[in-house]
């Protein structure tokens, strides 16, 4: 018996280790004390669809900056004088990805039986499922528990994001270390089929990419002199370009087939078609999108169990931008 604890024991500070330790999650978490939450989130975050659509990109993106950053516990929404929103890889999160949460805590909280009894983490983790499906992407049932986190700093913020000049390697190293394989970063990196970037993020790219070459060799030529069009030399940093120029407003397979065409934005996309080691994978996505959407239900409710808090750990925030 005891033998079998310590195994249990270290099964979980294994897991806990690389960022999953997610056993406290469940699909029917607040079935008894809020079981109308998912029709209060949907209802906000349609209402929300309806106004904008970057909310979609905006809430997605958010989701992924949280978990990666310190987990998923809603600690990037945190506003105070050294908040992780203020470091520089966050500033581009888009203000109704945050919007899209707090509409929908109010929503939720205006039930007297479910006031300040859902985090602010699981209601993020809702609303990203929601825009996703209201995108034309998959519905899929998301794991509820998490309890929101109190630290939010800059500082934890350096070295924790993937950058748009990663290689695969250091992309895998990124994801390996949240228990992520190399398949769920490949098809969470097709999230990119949606949303917007700046041209300062791939400016080099296009015009400046080795003393041998102005333009990256692994981008369509065709696509370098739209994107230079797009942006000029004096780069307005203001300036937002579609990830997805085919069809930047549904979530489908489309990023997939534009990396085998050379129209990744990013070095960190392109790379996913350009080396070997995932090509393949990047090859069965473009030919299936059934495929792809079952690897991204996956690698999303991966990423959903990212360092999360549970049971006593972490609060339930009354205001999703501060602490209690």
């Amino acid at each position: 018996m005891e033998a079998t604890r310590s195994i249990v024991v270290l099964s979980c500070l294994v897991l806990f280790t690389c960022g999953i330790c997610s056993a406290q999650l469940s699909k029917g978490f607040y079935s008894q004390t809020c079981p109308n939450l998912e029709t209060y989130v949907r209802s906000a975050v349609s209402t929300k669809f309806q106004q904008t659509f970057v909310t979609v990109p905006g809430t997605l993106r958010l989701f992924f900056h949280d978990c990666f950053v310190r987990g998923c516990d809603a600690s990037a929404l945190l506003a105070n004088a050294n908040a992780e929103k203020d470091h520089p890889d966050d500033l581009s999160l888009n203000g109704d990805g945050f919007d899209t949460v707090i509409k929908a805590k109010a929503a939720v909280d205006s039930d007297p039986q479910c006031r300040n009894k859902v985090s602010c983490a699981d209601i993020l983790a809702l609303a990203t499922r929601d825009v996703i499906n209201l995108a034309g992407g998959p519905f899929y049932e998301v794991e509820l528990g998490r309890r929101d986190g109190r630290i939010s700093t800059i500082a934890s913020v350096q070295h924790s994001l993937p950058q748009p000049f990663d290689n695969l390697d250091q992309l895998n190293s990124q994801f390996s270390r949240r228990g992520l394989s190399q398949t769920d970063l490949i098809a969470l990196s097709g999230a990119h089929t949606l949303g917007f970037s700046h041209c300062n993020r791939f400016f080099k790219r296009i015009y400046n990419f080795s003393p041998t070459n102005r333009i990256d060799p692994s981008l369509n030529l065709q696509y370098a002199f739209q994107l230079r069009n797009m942006c000029p030399l004096k780069v307005d940093p203001t300036i937002a370009i579609n990830m997805d120029p085919v069809t930047p407003r549904t979530f489908d397979n489309q990023y997939f087939k534009n990396l085998q065409n050379g129209m990744g934005l990013f070095s960190s996309d392109q790379v996913l078609f350009t080396d070997q080691r995932s090509r393949a994978t990047v090859n069965l996505f473009a030919s299936s999108e059934d495929a792809f959407n079952s690897a991204f239900i996956s690698a999303i409710t991966n990423l959903g169990r990212v360092g999360v808090k549970t049971g006593n750990q972490g609060e339930i925030r009354v205001d999703c931008t501060r602490v209690n």
